[in-house]
């Protein structure tokens, strides 16, 4: 009723401020150096061109070439200029660019502090008067420069700030976009002159890594609440698939500090939001010891940034539908919580809590803690990752060993750009990185090019070569693909390949884009290439559930793995969709289609906050591999062995793609499982003297495929089983295949695989069967529980 209700004078009032008030645009990086000041004065000559009055003031270009180049004709307004020993400092010519009053005004150094006899004390100050005044304004400032990351940056590199923002400032900003670099670039810049950084300590490589994983994870937790609200206007419930929240649901006991440290090891490790909610049943006293808990418990959660809430319940039968419809309300993905003690009689006569989770959480994962205390003792997790060994330096290398060498030496280098969507200038900088080595004296070839005929992108060709792409006859057309050979013989020292994620035309000699590309790069040959986060195999469910798109071209994950460099092109969703309606993206019959699905607001926020996290863990996980011991995502076990369990269905894909990221997150190795029944394996199995080279083993026996399984033909079954098989090899997992005597020994083959394998985690699905089947038959799910109360394990929602 509030669209009906009559607005106050200081509602009409506000409105009308608002619309008179300039734009705040904030471009942030990791750090100085990262291209914002390029970018910012490239914007400002975009929107001259466009008849917008744009004027620069207090702009810093410390004299590099390119930065230098794109100033242009932009009329400046001189700045003032005052002194602090040997630095010179620049301020706001406040009075005289009021005075202009331009449109737009291109300022650096958003953390500037004024002269002692300034009006206003900082920069940020003097920008908000402008834009009261109807001014809008782009900025810049670096990461460490926001109160609030600034401690967290000291820590982590050492770097001392001397001016800061308010962590706030932010959430000022009409638009923030992320400039981000990998330090692999900034080291070639400043060996080249091109950068200067005043505090040597960030040069250090890991700490480059470090405050770009901080840069990274700032905007996407701005890009969240953008998100949050926007999902909230739309009246939108449920998580949104790009990122997580956790629950921890736990008893004022003395292992609910256990659950909630696991919580917020997840929580770090998925980059969520940790919540803790434990439930009071009303009119039932609390024990001294209780209380005592009660009190480090919510102690904990506040030491370790989480948000803790104690809920009344009438009776312990109600628990289960109370923490539902909590998780629920907060948007929660996964529910963290200790497997159940009980006995089966308990459970019959006092009602099982799992039980009952199993059948209402449907939109929500379920995470049972493992109760190690019984096998190992352990009641605290340990929080150191084991070192690797000291190198053998006294071993002699064998022949693969200094073959192995060797080819790595020769490899090319690797460079990805990735975006979160089509049109945001992935392509652009390729072509821009192509012409700056071009102008290095480096030989830089294009092997495959999709401008899709974007004039900007057109004109970045400059004097870059093409090699002529391959044709190729496919059902009477003629199509065109890149030439392989033709690379392969003109050894360029750069090639460059657009859309990695492309399927090669059938008759080409390897099947995908990127497996091109790996031939290249073996072949000593360097390769800038380009790709969306939604091609990724991994996040192809998440990116499904975002955009109801599921994406069809897709490159494992490890691809990614291999680069040298991942470097993100970051766009706002408001900029892109004025990209989309300007037909910068798309030709003019496509524009409206595009911007109702897969350009629709909701997607392209929830897809930019889905590539900065991925992005952000990347960066991670390479400091990782470097020995770092400190990590923004906290650390993990010891040792883990993840196992999934999977049936023949369209969810086994999901499954596997979960245990792969889970996996990955934890540098574990992983496995994936299937149990056939008697009654499938006796018609649907060579023997072992009739396997071909494409079958694969189950003690002896190889798919044959000649029944109807679960309902599935005999072809559709065997083709779902080699899926599953080649989706988990694809993604790096081991694929095993068990037999039983019946269905109710599943669980039971599925318990022995897991401990031949020493797994420590399970990933399961919701069981697909209804309740008569479940009774007749025993549930899958709710054996396996009781029977793996020594490790974790994960319910998949469905």
């Amino acid at each position: 009723m509030d669209a009906f209700r009559r607005k106050t004078p200081e509602e009409i009032l506000e409105s009308i401020t608002k619309l008179h008030r300039g734009k705040l645009k904030i471009l942030i990086g990791p750090f100085s150096g990262s291209g914002k000041t390029y970018h910012m004065l490239r914007e400002g000559q975009m929107l001259k061109q466009q008849g917008i009055d744009v004027v620069i003031c207090a702009v810093s270009t410390l004299r590099r070439p390119e930065t230098v180049k794109q100033l242009g004709d932009l009329e400046r307004i001189p700045s003032i200029h005052w002194w602090v020993g040997e630095d010179e400092w620049k301020d706001l010519n406040l009075e005289a660019i009021l005075e202009r009053n331009p449109e737009v005004l291109l300022v650096d150094g958003l953390a500037h502090v004024n002269r002692p006899d300034a009006q206003y004390r900082t920069r940020l100050e003097d920008i908000k008067v402008l834009l009261t005044a109807g001014i809008s304004v782009i900025t810049t400032v670096n990461v460490y420069e926001l109160s609030g990351y600034t401690e967290i940056a000291r820590k982590l590199t050492g770097i001392k700030v001397k001016h800061t923002v308010p962590a706030d400032t932010l959430e000022l900003a009409d638009e923030v976009r992320l400039m981000d670099v990998t330090p692999e670039t900034i080291l070639n810049r400043l060996a080249e002159g091109h950068v200067h950084i005043q505090d040597a300590s960030v040069l250090k490589r890991g700490n480059l890594s470090v405050l770009r994983e901080l840069a990274l994870r700032l905007v996407a937790e701005d890009v969240n609440e953008s998100l949050e609200e926007h999902r909230e206007q739309q009246g939108l419930s449920g998580p949104s698939g790009a990122a997580e929240r956790i629950l921890v649901t736990t008893q004022y006991h003395w292992n609910g500090s256990i659950y909630v440290r696991r919580g917020q090891q997840i929580a770090k490790r998925l980059n969520g939001e940790l919540l803790v909610v434990t439930f009071q049943q009303i009119g039932r006293p609390m024990p001294a010891e209780a209380v005592a808990f009660k009190r480090s418990l919510k102690k904990l959660v506040d030491k370790i940034g989480g948000h803790f809430e104690e809920l009344p319940i009438r009776n312990r039968r109600r628990l289960p539908a109370a923490l539902i419809r909590y998780a629920a309300e907060k948007n929660v993905t996964r529910i963290i919580l200790g497997h159940t003690q009980q006995s089966k009689w308990q459970q019959w006569s006092q009602g099982s809590i799992v039980e009952n989770l199993l059948q209402l959480s449907r939109q929500c994962d379920l995470f049972f803690v493992a109760d190690r205390t019984k096998i190992e003792g352990e009641r605290v997790l340990p929080a150191k990752m084991i070192k690797d060994p000291l190198p053998q330096n006294f071993h002699r290398l064998t022949e693969q060993e200094v073959e192995s060498q060797v080819g790595s030496i020769r490899r090319g280098t690797f460079k990805v750009y990735i975006g979160a969507a089509p049109g945001v200038g992935k392509t652009y900088m390729m072509l821009r990185e192509g012409n700056d080595l071009l102008g290095k004296s480096i030989d830089v070839r294009i092997g495959l090019l999709e401008t899709h005929n974007r004039r900007e992108t057109m004109e970045q060709v400059g004097e870059l070569h093409t090699i002529p792409r391959q044709q190729i006859s496919y059902q009477d057309s003629i199509l065109e693909e890149m030439d392989l050979d033709a690379i392969l013989q003109a050894q360029p020292e750069v090639v460059l390949v657009d859309e990695l994620a492309h399927t090669n035309v059938v008759g080409s000699r390897n099947k995908k884009r990127f497996e091109d590309v790996m031939e290249l790069l073996n072949a000593g040959i360097s390769v800038i290439s380009t790709m969306n986060v939604q091609h990724l195999e991994s996040l192809n469910d998440a990116v499904e559930q975002i955009t109801g798109i599921r994406v069809r071209e897709t490159v494992p994950d490890r691809v990614l793995k291999w680069a040298d460099e991942v470097q993100l092109i970051d766009v706002s969703p408001e900029s892109l969709q004025q990209r989309m309606r300007e037909g910068k993206i798309y030709a003019n019959s496509k524009i409206q289609q595009a911007l109702n699905h897969f350009f629709k607001m909701g997607n392209l926020i929830a897809l930019r906050e889905l590539a900065l996290r991925e992005i952000a863990d990347d960066v991670d996980e390479r400091l990782e591999s470097q020995e770092r011991n400190t990590s923004l995502r906290g650390p993990w076990r010891r040792r883990e062995v993840i196992f999934v369990c999977v049936e023949l269905t369209p969810h086994a894909a999901k499954l596997i793609r979960r245990g792969f990221r889970t996996a990955h997150r934890l540098k574990a190795d992983w496995y994936v499982c299937w149990v056939d029944t008697e009654g499938l394996s006796s018609n649907m199995f060579y023997t072992e003297s009739e396997v071909s080279e494409s079958s694969f083993s189950a003690k002896g026996k190889y798919p044959r495929g000649r029944v109807e399984h679960n309902g599935m033909p005999c072809h559709s079954a065997e083709h779902t089983l080699q899926e599953i098989k080649r989706l988990t090899e694809q993604l790096g997992g081991t694929f095993l295949l068990r037999a039983a005597s019946h269905q109710r020994h599943i669980a039971n083959e599925l318990t022995a695989a897991a401990d031949e394998v020493q797994a420590t985690q399970l990933v399961m699905g919701f069981s697909s069967k209804n309740l008569l089947h479940r009774l007749w038959q025993h549930s899958v799910v709710r054996v396996v529980l009781r029977s793996s109360r020594h490790r974790d394990v994960l319910i998949v929602a469905q």
